[in-house]
């Protein structure tokens, strides 16, 4: 299949791209700047420039596909209107293509809510935390739409590769001694590797019925004391200070998205699993945070 591919560059996207390229797909990778395009061209994607914000200047240059995946995102206020252009202009291109393309779009665990003790399911009710309301009627356009088969897929916390949220914990320590954990020890995080999470984006592209969703989650819920202490010994840190952070003071220092860190979640990747075979080799935590910080 040639896919269209929507923030190549970030830790999933390289993930992505690798997955789709190793399943022997042709993958078409949105760059803005010259440094992407360069990091896209190396990976072994064809490069098309432009901005997720402004489809209109790319749209015309951009080849028939059979999938577009899109999991590209900036975190500030103007999230929610730049993902509004973005579909406004690729969803009506997409419905005058010539095949019904599959379209994989990427919610996040944020948008189930705190849960708690509960265990989080695709047929749980969504309760986004404020900063992502925005992104309910785009699930909704993306999933109701009849002139493309449209694929929902929610990630859990993605850790691995050069990114992701154990990163954070190990500058803390490196510079400061000390961790900043949000909230509390005790709120729990779902996690997916971006290596596994990978897979599942390939696989839903390649087995997904129309209209289905799935949770990208490999581990039910860690507790984030726990991922901190660990990257603490890793780094030879053996007991280290942790600083509990406000959701106040997040939100204030990297904006209200930020208060996701607080969100105490359990969510089950089972449906994944069951319906398209996906199979997660990155289930220890604690393992995946050696190879980190080694």
């Amino acid at each position: 299949m040639r896919v269209l591919l929507l923030g190549a560059t970030g830790t999933i996207g390289r993930a992505v791209l690798h997955a789709l390229i190793a399943r022997g797909h042709e993958v078409v990778a949105l760059a803005r700047s010259e440094a992407s395009a360069e990091k896209i061209a190396r990976l072994g994607a064809a490069v098309i420039r432009g901005d997720i914000g402004t489809p209109e200047r790319w749209l015309p240059d951009l080849p028939d596909v059979d999938g577009v995946i899109q999991m590209a995102c900036d975190f500030d206020s103007a999230m929610g209107e730049t993902e509004r252009r973005l579909l406004d202009g690729l969803l009506p291109w997409l419905a005058a293509s010539s095949r019904k393309v599959r379209f994989i779009y990427t919610g996040g665990c944020w948008l189930f809510g705190p849960v708690g003790n509960n265990l989080a399911t695709e047929v749980s009710a969504l309760s986004p935390l404020p900063a992502f309301a925005w992104m309910m009627p785009h699930l909704q356009h993306v999933l109701e739409s009849t002139s493309i088969d449209g694929i929902v897929i929610h990630p859990a916390m993605v850790h691995g590769g050069d990114g992701g949220v154990f990163r954070r914990f190990e500058q803390d320590v490196r510079e400061r001694r000390a961790i900043r954990v949000v909230g509390s020890e005790a709120v729990r995080w779902p996690l997916v590797h971006c290596d596994d999470l990978a897979d599942l984006y390939a696989l839903a592209l390649e087995r997904a019925a129309p209209q289905s969703t799935y949770l990208g989650v490999a581990t039910e819920g860690v507790p984030v004391g726990e991922i901190a202490r660990a990257v603490a010994r890793r780094v030879g840190v053996a007991a280290p200070v942790i600083d509990i952070v406000s959701e106040d003071a997040v939100a204030q220092e990297l904006g209200e998205w930020a208060r996701g860190y607080a969100c105490d979640q359990r969510l089950s990747g089972a449906k994944a699993r069951k319906e398209l075979g996906w199979a997660p080799i990155h289930l220890d935590p604690t393992r995946d945070v050696m190879e980190l910080c080694a």
